[in-house]
């Protein structure tokens, strides 16, 4: 999903992905920088998954991101690359922490629960870019971007975040003329940023940061998952019922990041693009793309 709406930002720019070469892999990895001249990286290849999917998958959440992650760095320092921008997530914050989220926090506290053991692997990005940095003068950095959607995404129910799992649950829903049935109660809090916006961001940010410390990158305008699920049940127009299961795990309350250090370097918040519409566009990407979308075929 990063990668199509970075393509389109960076249209010159080489783009791999996992098929043309397994990160968890130091073999392949060596492979790719020897056949490559490499200047500049945009690392964004990681084991990703929503609430349930991090859950059941711990250990090779943890596993998977750490070798990519290390492969990466030891081969891209080797053969001389002069930048890498790292994605983090918000989900590296601590389970208990100061609101707003702000960068120095990251390493205050063990992260929520559910998912600790991705948040550990995408916090050791920050350790090891700073690492690199010391050692051998990597100008490596690191930005945190929070709950990210759009076209392209991944609708797998088993493994996708909340919005492209409400709206293929809704759109089937309406195909059916049934209802749906959503985990938690809904009340949470959430921000959420458009891909074609991130995009834009990480050019920004790969032309104008080189701190060793971790950026927030994300839209900072929370929405309740409930007003979420509403909004997408009227863009499909869907009439059937919303149902909650209280049962079921709903994550953090909220977690807002202060992106504070961003729009000092110029990153404007008009630059992104309103929550509705952005929503609309990829509920309709959806519809016309529908069944032929990652994690439906």
């Amino acid at each position: 999903m990063v990668g199509v709406a970075l393509q389109q930002e960076l249209p010159h720019a080489q783009f791999l992905s996992s098929k043309a070469c397994d990160l968890t892999n130091q073999g392949a990895t060596e492979s790719l920088f020897e056949q490559r001249e490499i200047e500049r990286i945009i690392h964004l290849a990681a084991k990703v998954g929503g609430i349930k999917a991090n859950s059941d998958n711990l250990a090779t959440f943890c596993y998977e991101n750490n070798m990519m992650n290390n492969n990466l760095f030891h081969a891209a320092q080797k053969h001389g690359v002069t930048k890498i921008l790292s994605l983090l997530s918000t989900c590296v914050y601590p389970d208990i922490a100061s609101y707003p989220l702000t960068e120095e926090q990251i390493h205050n506290g063990p992260p929520h629960f559910s998912n600790y053991a991705y948040a550990y692997a995408k916090r050791m990005l920050d350790v090891q870019s700073r690492a690199y940095r010391d050692q051998h003068g990597c100008n490596f950095i690191t930005a945190v971007p929070n709950n990210l959607f759009g076209e392209n995404d991944n609708f797998d129910l088993e493994n996708s975040h909340v919005i492209p799992a409400i709206i293929r649950k809704v759109y089937e829903a309406k195909q059916s003329d049934g209802n749906v049935t959503l985990w938690g109660d809904g009340t949470p809090l959430r921000e959420f940023t458009y891909t074609p916006d991130l995009a834009k961001i990480l050019h920004f940010v790969l032309e104008n940061y080189n701190d060793p410390t971790p950026l927030n990158i994300g839209n900072t305008v929370e929405i309740e998952i409930k007003r979420v699920a509403l909004l997408i049940a009227e863009i499909i127009d869907f009439k059937g019922e919303l149902k909650w299961d209280s049962t079921k795990p709903k994550g953090q309350f909220r977690k807002p990041s202060d992106n504070s250090k961003l729009l000092k370097l110029g990153w404007s918040p008009a630059d992104y693009t309103p929550f509705s519409e952005a929503l609309e566009n990829t509920c309709r990407w959806f519809v016309e793309n529908y069944p032929k979308v990652r994690g439906v075929e």
